[in-house]
């Protein structure tokens, strides 16, 4: 079993194409296919089901994945830390970040981070932030940045506070709210709300707050991702309660105070396990020293 066969069998995974995974293996398509299906053939099994439509794991691919990923990022990682010994930092580098980060100009720090390390090759993922903590711990994010409740604090990782702030109500233009210097929760309630799902930590800020006032709200919108808040707010649709660094980003809304708003804090987290060169030069770029955690 050799090791580019496994970094084939997972691009056609993440890709469901072999023609994509081909493409983005820098290879013909018909000598990936000559080395999974000589992997199979290896293996006894067969890992992906093949259509004129669609390709598809198997139950013996999806078996196969974890352990062949592990292989592949231990062989990525004992690459850069041979490179790290004679000074010279590359390997992979995921970042994982929430939408409403403002604490840290992310994309302002990845291009410092480039100009000092060009052959780091940098994957950036937005989501939630108990799913990027998870893919922390899992180590399949190096690094990630995210908003919590001030109850809540990162678990299993090591975790750096980068900065508190309130949330603002944001409405649309024409709404009644939009003429008042400042609400309170109590007012708030009488409203329709767009919000993230039900059970995140996003979510989690403004219902502990109403929750804590003894008041009761209607999230008539969930949305995944809190970037597409705006454009519903801005509909009419809803009002929604936002973290008040980010909303000087906003478009088409009006932020009104909340005398009584929830809070949230925002991390930086990293795995316990010694961060892999690029990971500890990114950190470095933040000005975080990782023998100085506090987790």
């Amino acid at each position: 079993m050799e090791l580019q066969q496994m970094r084939y069998v997972l691009a056609v995974a993440e890709t469901n194409s072999f023609t994509r995974a081909a493409e983005r293996c820098l290879v013909v398509q018909s000598a990936l296919s000559h080395q999974v299906a000589r992997l199979e053939r290896e293996l006894g099994a067969r890992l992906f089901e093949r259509t004129s439509r669609r390709v598809r794991l198997t139950a013996a691919g999806a078996a196969f994945l974890p352990a062949a990923r592990q292989c592949v990022d231990a062989a990525e990682r004992a690459a850069a830390e041979v490179a790290a010994a004679v000074g010279e930092v590359r390997g992979r580098l995921a970042v994982g970040l929430i939408p409403t980060v403002a604490a840290v100009d992310v994309p302002g720090a990845l291009g410092l981070f480039r100009k000092k390390y060009p052959l780091v090759r940098v994957g950036l993922r937005v989501g939630a932030s108990d799913d990027l903590v998870e893919q922390v711990r899992e180590g399949t994010a190096d690094v990630a940045f995210l908003g919590l409740p001030t109850t809540a604090r990162p678990e299993g990782v090591n975790a750096r506070e980068l900065a508190r702030d309130r949330l603002v109500a944001v409405v649309a233009p024409d709404h009644p709210l939009a003429r008042e210097r400042a609400v309170d929760l109590r007012r708030l309630s009488a409203e329709v709300f767009v919000d993230l799902p039900a059970g995140t930590a996003g979510r989690a800020q403004s219902d502990q707050a109403f929750a804590a006032a003894g008041l009761t709200r209607d999230v008539a919108f969930e949305v995944t991702t809190a970037d597409y808040t705006d454009r519903l707010v801005g509909q009419g649709l809803g009002i929604a309660l936002l973290p008040s660094a980010h909303v000087p980003r906003l478009t088409g809304v009006t932020c009104v105070e909340v005398t009584d708003a929830p809070a949230r804090v925002e991390y930086v987290v990293w795995s316990r396990a010694a961060p892999a060169p690029a990971a500890a030069a990114f950190l470095d770029v933040l000005g975080i020293r990782t023998a100085d955690d506090d987790a």
